[in-house]
């Protein structure tokens, strides 16, 4: 999934289907912005003709007639007509700065809706990982995608607004001719042949912009190519701890790749010159264009066509007028070259889903009587020809209690991916009561599982929203699975804390993020949460995936025999590397290059001697060991 660039020789349809696209997507998510923003725009410009107009109107006056009702008349049209407009100008633009700032946070919801909507399959694929970090990247550096889109359109807006009324009174300038008769260059001035050459002039210095543009985009666009490497860089280095820093001395290393690659890299040095190169192209260009208005609206007014006042307004309006075509233009460029940054994004947002979302409800049963079955299930991961599982077959039903063991790449992560139905197998079938899991809609077959990671979250909510993963959360009922999960006593701390405030326990927040009052658990204290959770969705089948894995032997076990008795009549399914937290289970599942080896409990499977002995004894060798060498350097040490 490359980079997409105008090198790709995008065409103007691609374009503007791709702006068409973005527009839609803004009116949804900010329906009232561009509306707040054009309108501010279109305002600004209207008040500063407004007042440029009755300045001018003014200044002929009194240079000219004097008539002193007239001069009221103006005066009094500056002052309440300028009020006016400065009070409705500032409230427009009090509620598009309001608007402006929710536009990060709704560019953010677009993209959290987008994830949201990716299968599992996607959110493992390293290739969608590199495409989203490409989307941040394009949008923390330069705006690129989705947000160019949100404001370029209000300036193109405002450009728009300035060359309509710039353009009538640009024309007035340039076909305006005095009455008396002038030979020579005066002459040729004052004829309607100098308007032509002067527009033919404007739309030169115009086309030389756009081209000077282009090239400009075209050169800081290759330049941004490499700002990816410093972001790799950054995360790289920035996660470096303050221990690793001083144990091993990587200050000097690690300031050395600041300066190159973050502080002054390569691609900001790139843009820099190119933003110079070509300022000092366009200076001279800007300059010699000033200096042909001035002249020329000079002359006119030399020759008598308007006056002092009307001077001044005709050549600030056709300064205006060649600003907004070169403003326009710029805008336009500028939304060209983005179309290579939204493709980027549609990539993303259009990843296929291919799981099949089933049609069938899954069958609500207060007897809870399910059964899963693997028929000689395979699986392999996408773009990989290595079998992850081999022909699996087994059944379990509701109220058993089994452990998955086995080495690290066995497949027992793979084997619980597929249970819930994360991914579908390669080959074979995974049946709930005879049928086809795929067969089931995909919400409600998730519903029958509540599983509890090993790398499970606990996010910055109310401890009542942790439990139960939802607002409006049953109070009674999460306090009953805190309880229930080891939790008892927290929770009547947290009581005695929160009855100041007339809060319950509950309504803490997790961490400090939102809340600087809110609570921190140490990590057991979040296992226990963690499994909370798992008990308050009360789905049929419970899921632990070695949540405990940091913990010691003893703790591990302590915590699986006590989940197993809270569990009550639900089908408990726990995944260990440590074989002796799992003896309490009546079925244990052995895994070995992706098949299950052996099926039994603990005493029928160690009389084996099979994979299963192999690995206790090895396990049981190891702390053996391990406490004998600690036994030893005590006795050492004394």
């Amino acid at each position: 999934m490359a980079e997409i660039t105008r090198k790709d020789h995008i065409t103007l349809r691609e374009d503007l289907a791709c702006l068409k696209r973005a527009v839609k997507i803004w009116r949804d998510y900010a329906p009232k912005y561009w509306t707040s923003a054009v309108a501010q725009r279109i305002l600004q410009r209207v008040s500063v003709y407004f007042s440029l107009t009755v300045s001018a109107l003014l200044l002929d006056e009194i240079s000219g007639a004097r008539d002193p009702d007239r001069l009221i008349l103006l005066a009094c049209l500056a002052v309440f007509g300028g009020f006016l407009f400065s009070v409705t100008c500032r409230a427009v633009q009090m509620k598009t700065t309001v608007l402006d700032s929710q536009n990060y946070y709704r560019y953010s919801q677009i993209l959290f809706d987008e994830n949201c909507r990716l299968q599992y399959e996607h959110l493992e694929d390293p290739d969608v990982r590199l495409l989203s970090e490409r989307i941040n990247v394009n949008t923390s550096t330069i705006y690129g995608g989705l947000m160019q889109v949100l404001y370029t359109v209000p300036s193109i807006a405002d450009s728009l607004t300035e060359l309509a009324l710039s353009l009538s009174l640009t024309a007035a300038a340039l076909f305006a001719a005095a009455s008396g008769r002038f030979t020579g260059i005066l002459g040729w001035i004052n004829s309607p042949w100098s308007a032509v050459l002067m527009l033919l002039m404007i739309a030169a210095f115009s086309f030389l912009t756009a081209r000077l543009q282009v090239s400009r985009e075209s050169r800081q666009e290759d330049a941004r190519s490499e700002i990816s490497l410093t972001n790799r860089c950054y995360r790289a280095y920035g996660g470096l701890s303050g221990m690793d820093m001083t144990v091993f001395g990587l200050h000097s290393i690690v300031l050395g790749e600041y300066k190159k690659y973050i502080l002054r890299p390569p691609w900001l040095l790139k843009l820099q010159k190119t933003g110079l190169v070509f300022s000092i192209l366009e200076a001279p260009k800007n300059a010699l264009m000033q200096i042909l208005i001035h002249l020329y609206v000079a002359a006119k007014a030399f020759c008598g066509a308007f006056g002092i006042g009307s001077f001044v307004l005709y050549e600030g309006a056709i300064s205006r007028f060649v600003n907004a075509i070169d403003s326009l233009a710029r805008s336009l460029t500028q939304l060209r070259f983005n179309t290579g940054y939204l493709q980027t994004t549609y990539q993303f947002f259009d990843l296929p889903n291919r799981m099949y979302q089933g049609t069938l409800a899954v069958e609500k049963r207060d007897d809870l009587d399910y059964e899963i079955e693997f028929r000689d299930v395979s699986f392999r991961y996408p773009r990989t020809e290595a079998y992850a599982l081999r022909h699996v077959s087994m059944k379990f039903r509701i109220g058993d209690k089994i452990a998955v063991v086995g080495e690290n790449g066995s497949g027992k992560t793979t084997f619980i991916k597929l249970l819930c139905r994360l991914y579908d197998p390669t080959e074979g079938k995974i049946l709930l009561n005879g049928i086809d899991i795929t067969r089931y809609r995909y919400d409600e077959y998730l519903g029958l599982f509540s599983v509890v990671f090993q790398d499970f979250r606990l996010f910055h909510f109310s401890l009542g929203d942790n439990v139960s993963s939802g607002l409006g959360y049953d109070e009674a009922r999460a306090r009953d699975c805190l309880e229930r999960a080891g939790m008892g006593e927290k929770l009547r701390e947290l009581d005695k804390k929160a009855e100041k405030d007339g809060r319950s326990a509950l309504d803490n927040c997790m961490g400090r993020q939102y809340d600087l009052g809110g609570i921190d658990f140490s990590g057991g204290e979040e296992q226990k949460t963690a499994l909370a959770r798992a008990l308050y969705k009360d789905a049929p089948f419970v899921i632990l995936d070695e949540p405990t894995a940091s913990l010691d032997p003893l703790a591990e076990a302590e915590v699986y025999e006590n989940f197993n008795r809270i569990s009550r009549d639900r089908t408990s399914v726990f995944i260990s590397h440590r074989l002796s937290s799992c003896r309490f289970c009546r079925r244990i599942l052995v895994f070995d290059k992706g098949r299950i080896v052996q099926d039994g409990g603990h005493e029928a499977l160690y009389a084996q001697k099979g994979k299963y002995q192999e690995l206790w004894d090895a396990q049981a060798g190891y702390y053996q060991k391990t406490e004998a060498g600690i036994i030893g350097a005590a006795a050492g040490a004394d």
